[in-house]
């Protein structure tokens, strides 16, 4: 295998894998590329990102400016000489002049199979549109929105246990090898880009807070699908006597039930069962404010949703 020169961008925890996997190859990374830090928690003291940490614990120089489009800062990343630039969920657009300078390009570890779903959020629009699979894509850079060419695709089923977490563990694992693989083939020259159709290409917006509160009039297979996409965040709500519910698992039930949306019609320690649009959808995992997440059998206990009928 040849030795490369790496610098690694990205910025949270779907970055990390990858970083780690690196470190321990025979390549080199030279520098890791991170989102400045910013202040978190109750206390908003200022706190070292996933890959940061990993970095600093490492001994790899760190850079972190707030843009790639200044010439001081592109000036610095030159300086590296890096015959691969590798991105993960980094969080800055990298200019052409700065895909332009490694001697391979800039490969990017991408949340699905494109060109599926280009965007922000893949892996939780890939659940919550109901796709049986999504995967990993490791792609050459290119100006546009994940337009580049593919290098690498590893396939990942989703099952209805899936949630928007699980599936981001999968893929950042599949990305860590599936990239190894890649700088394998770049290092003997054995690349075979292959180039998008753009007409079977969908947009994975960014989540918002705003599309968490669950409509009960929609179908209970695209209810389940939303709440298992948007777990651990944003997290599917509803209203309980005036107040939110966060729930954060479910499934769809063969039952059916010819009583409003909205109502809950029965209640086990394995599930709260709610009519919606069309179908029954229960839930099995849920959080009320100023709580930490239970499980239903918790819930019951001294409190009953029974004949309830949840606001739309």
């Amino acid at each position: 295998m040849k030795k490369l020169r790496i610098i690694y961008a990205g910025t949270p925890d779907f970055a990390v894998p990858a970083l780690q996997a690196l470190i321990q190859s025979g390549h080199e990374v030279v520098a890791i590329y991170t989102q400045p830090d910013r202040p978190s928690g109750r206390g908003r003291k200022v706190q070292f990102g996933p890959v940061k940490q990993v970095a600093v614990d490492a001994n790899i120089a760190v850079e972190q400016p707030s843009s790639l489009k200044d010439e001081e800062a592109q000036a610095v990343l030159a300086s590296y000489n890096a015959d691969v630039m590798v991105v993960a969920a980094y969080g800055l657009i990298l200019p052409q002049v700065v895909l332009d300078m490694p001697t391979y390009g800039c490969f990017n570890i991408h949340g699905s199979l494109l060109p599926r779903w280009r965007g922000a959020a893949p892996i939780h629009r890939a659940i919550q549109a109901g796709d049986k699979e999504t995967g990993i894509t490791i792609m050459l850079m290119a100006a546009g929105l994940d337009t580049g060419d593919m290098l690498l695709k590893v396939p990942c089923p989703v099952t209805a246990e899936d949630t928007g977490q699980t599936i981001h563990d999968k893929l950042a694992n599949d990305g860590a090898e599936a990239l190894l693989k890649v700088l394998e083939l770049a290092g003997v020259g054995e690349l075979s880009p292959e180039v998008q159709e753009e007409s079977l290409t969908s947009y994975a917006h960014k989540l918002e807070k705003s599309e968490a509160e669950i409509d009960w009039s929609q179908s209970a297979q695209q209810i389940d699908q939303t709440i298992r996409a948007f777990n651990p965040w944003p997290v599917a709500f509803t209203t309980f006597n005036g107040k939110p519910l966060r729930i954060f698992m479910s499934k769809v039930e063969s039952m059916q039930s010819t009583e409003p949306y909205g109502t809950v019609i029965n209640e086990t320690p394995e599930g709260i069962s709610v009519v919606t649009g069309d179908g029954v959808v229960s839930f099995s995992r849920l959080q009320l404010p100023g709580k930490k997440a239970m499980d239903v059998r918790d819930f019951l206990n001294g409190r009953s949703l029974l004949d309830y009928k949840l606001p739309c």
